[in-house]
């Protein structure tokens, strides 16, 4: 096997690949990527939950493949200069060529790298902009606790041109809806995402369109040369609809940027695991946090409340991360008790973004 690539070309695709290389391989194998040089290149990494596999052009000598240690070769190539690289296999090395610089590297027997799955069967498409948004939005909701892994998931819904994608940490729920492009207008399913692979799925965007695959228990998703497949979770979730549908007797409606801020400035008195106190009357909102070694810190600004005045208390990060996912000029806070969640939307509630957080018992 011997090729030539830009290496800014091969960091990129070598970097997005080896972010799935397992910490902790359960076989030697699983740490390298697999470089298989024919009509270009492809860089693949797989763990056996999840695959990566990118696809760039390169002036291809000799077909065939080799496998490097995946971190190792990542930190080569973001370190190359801004010249052609050459790799060639040499028996049980493979030799990386840039300029004057040059690597020997061991290989692992690519014989022994198991065979990622095929990319699903395509059921649809998305707007690149629209899918990376979503995900931002509702992946903050989604636990970290793998004891409990359909909370590290993302529901995904698909109902003909409709999506809505769900996460909750059981403290909140965020959900957002957007429409898609379907294989066929009758298109139903419903499957779990671990949102780490969503996220990074997201991240790697660089615009176009997401072609989404979908099997009995592996999703695929592909964006200009990038491919990434996923072992699906459990599909049981809580049924996040329902509780996100509720009627709250109360609403305020607040600029979403001055709200944020003050809420910002406001928490930085607040002790870990202490809530921001958010006291509604007409015309405006007090927010206040503190009391303890530090201090307290208050600041009111203008809301325009619709309902009987109230104080609720929140965990002030979770705050900001429903604020967050709201993408027009103002945000409406339905209420109904001190006690109970209350519901962050847009203004109108139209935007297709809900985020249901718990409040926290006032003392």
């Amino acid at each position: 096997m011997k090729f030539q690539v830009n290496s800014s070309v091969l960091a990129e695709a070598v970097t997005w690949t080896a972010r799935v290389l397992p910490g902790r391989p359960a076989i030697p194998v699983l740490s390298g990527l697999l470089l298989e040089a024919g009509e270009g290149l492809y860089v693949s990494a797989f763990d056996y939950d999840v695959s990566a596999r990118a696809q760039i052009e390169a002036d291809v000598a000799e077909p065939g493949r080799v496998l490097i240690p995946g971190r190792v070769l990542a930190e080569i190539t973001r370190s190359l200069p801004d010249r052609p690289v050459e790799i060639a296999r040499s028996g049980a090395e493979a030799v990386l060529r840039c300029g004057s610089l040059e690597y020997s590297l061991l290989t692992l027997p690519d014989e022994d790298f198991p065979k990622p799955p095929a990319m699903p069967p395509k059921i649809g498409a998305v707007g690149g902009s629209a899918f990376a948004s979503a995900v931002g939005h509702v992946a903050a909701a989604a636990s970290r606790d793998e004891t409990l892994p359909m909370l590290t998931g993302i529901r995904v819904d698909i109902d003909g041109v409709r999506v809505t994608m769900a996460a909750t940490d059981r403290y909140r729920i965020a959900a957002e809806d957007f429409l898609w492009h379907p294989e066929r207008q009758d298109e139903r399913h419903g499957v779990v995402v671990p949102a780490r692979v969503l996220v990074e799925v997201a991240r790697a965007l660089r615009g176009g369109e997401v072609s989404i695959g979908l099997s009995d228990n592996v999703a695929g998703f592909v964006s200009q040369g990038r491919t990434t497949t996923v072992r699906l979770l459990d599909d049981q979730f809580i049924d996040y609809r329902s509780r996100l549908s509720q009627q709250w007797a109360i609403h305020a409606d607040l600029a979403v940027a001055p709200f944020a801020e003050a809420v910002k400035r406001v928490a930085l008195v607040a002790e870990r695991n202490t809530a921001v106190r958010l006291s509604f009357s007409q015309g405006q909102v007090q927010i206040q946090a503190g009391g303890g070694e530090i201090g307290r810190g208050t600041e009111i600004i203008e809301a325009d409340l619709t309902g009987d005045d109230i104080q609720i208390a929140f965990q002030p990060h979770y705050l900001l991360d429903g604020l967050n996912g709201v993408e027009t000029e103002c945000v409406r806070l339905h209420m109904d008790s001190p006690t109970r969640p209350a519901l962050i939307t847009s203004e109108a509630g139209d935007s297709g973004f809900r985020y249901l957080v718990m409040s926290l018992r006032l003392a």
